[in-house]
């Protein structure tokens, strides 16, 4: 008798143990299944910040300049046995779309390297610009379209609508880091420009150690000199900063020092970030309002003070032969067609526009001119051309 209690005493022991045993692996079943679902959620979340974080490019706090349009799938060339991402930043605005595409089209033509164009426009010119993108060859550039918020420009400049020069595109080189904001490297280039050269040797200007820059010098040997309407000779500080206030004398910068042009020039951003450059060019936008900097026959566009005088003495060079400007200074030619045909950069910076109704060498510019597909934009000469011949 006292062996079967004993028996029936270890059997309910066992079965205890075993219970206990299967709740132990139920929970710990459980435990698994709740950590297995707390880090999926943490994941999605995490990619769902990321995914937010890309969408909404923000600097200093500020989230404004936002991208809504990207192709990335377009084929890659290859240089030298690797592939080389160029990210190449150019404003597109409504009335100039023309000059932007046939600019990106001439650099994507001349070119092995894998380019990518970071455009910046504004809303209203989105679905225009994406239709015109998506015709002909144009559908094998790569880009990525960012919004402008022109808000980043409040209490920066006196007046938003006075002429083109103050136009808030013009302003985007301000903020590459922003615009590109995984770059080390960016070139910036104006939409008034055709490139000649493999975009891959201008992406490898040689910076100093700590210049943040490379421009071209107004002072060398393509385009020092040149009269530009209502301005004469300006190819010095002095011809874009009023010297005198006291603001600018006491910066110490010569006023007889060559300036440089700001319509293509490379940055390494690594160093601009560094720096605070945005943060110093905004510096000067916002006392320039207050005090009046800029010279009063200042004819070029306003971005360049600003530049002058934040790079003094700061910057590397690019070769002259990738700028070439002045074409748009005046209706003539100022230029052998030998030496149009070697430079490596046409650049129609001034009143005459290769898309308006007079331009010198404008049959150079319509070879990488895509006509609009939509008739918004088209050519002011070709268009009186037309109404002549009726």
């Amino acid at each position: 008798m006292e062996r079967t209690e004993t028996r029936k005493g270890l059997t309910n022991a066992y079965i205890r143990q075993k219970r206990k045993m299967s709740f132990r692996k139920v929970n710990i079943v459980i435990l698994v299944l709740a950590v297995a679902l707390f880090l999926l959620i943490l994941h999605r979340n995490f990619l769902g910040l990321s995914s937010l974080l890309r969408n909404e490019i923000s600097d200093s706090g500020i989230v404004r300049l936002q991208p809504i349009d990207f192709v990335p799938n377009a084929p890659r060339h290859v240089e030298n046995g690797k592939q080389e991402e160029i990210p190449v930043v150019i404003a597109a605005s409504e009335d100039r779309l023309g000059g932007a595409i046939a600019a990106m089209n001439s650099i994507q033509h001349n070119t092995r390297s894998s380019v990518i164009f970071y455009i910046v426009t504004l809303n209203d010119t989105v679905d225009h610009l994406r239709s015109w993108l998506n015709s002909g060859s144009l559908k094998n550039i790569r880009y990525k379209i960012i919004n402008f918020d022109t808000k980043l420009l409040e209490g920066k400049v006196k007046n938003p609508d006075q002429g083109e020069s103050v136009k808030p595109l013009t302003f985007a080189r301000f903020y590459l880091p922003i615009l590109v904001p995984s770059a080390k490297k960016v070139i910036y280039m104006d939409d008034d420009v055709i490139v000649q050269g493999d975009i891959f040797a201008l992406y490898n200007t040689p910076l100093k150690p700590g210049h943040a820059a490379a421009f071209s010098e107004d002072c060398d040997s393509t385009s020092s000199k040149v009269v530009i309407r209502g301005a004469g000779n300006q190819y010095t500080y002095i011809g874009y900063l009023d010297y005198k206030k006291e603001r600018i004398r006491k910066l110490s910068m010569k006023a007889s020092t060559c300036s440089f042009n700001p319509g293509v020039f490379v940055a390494n951003l690594t160093e601009w970030k560094r720096q605070n450059i945005t943060n110093q060019l905004e510096k000067w936008m916002k006392l320039n309002v207050e005090e009046g900097l800029y010279s009063r026959t200042l004819a070029g566009c306003i971005t360049t003070p600003p530049l002058l005088i934040v790079f003094y003495q700061q910057h590397s060079t690019i070769d002259p032969m990738w700028n070439v400007r002045h074409l748009g200074s005046s209706a003539g030619k100022r230029y052998s067609p030998q030496f149009v045909k070697a430079a490596k950069l046409l650049h129609w910076n001034g009143h005459f526009k290769p898309w308006g109704r007079t331009a010198s060498y404008s049959d150079v510019w319509e070879k990488w001119y895509i006509p609009d597909p939509t008739g918004k934009f088209s050519l002011i000469r070709r268009h009186m051309e037309l109404s002549n011949t009726k």
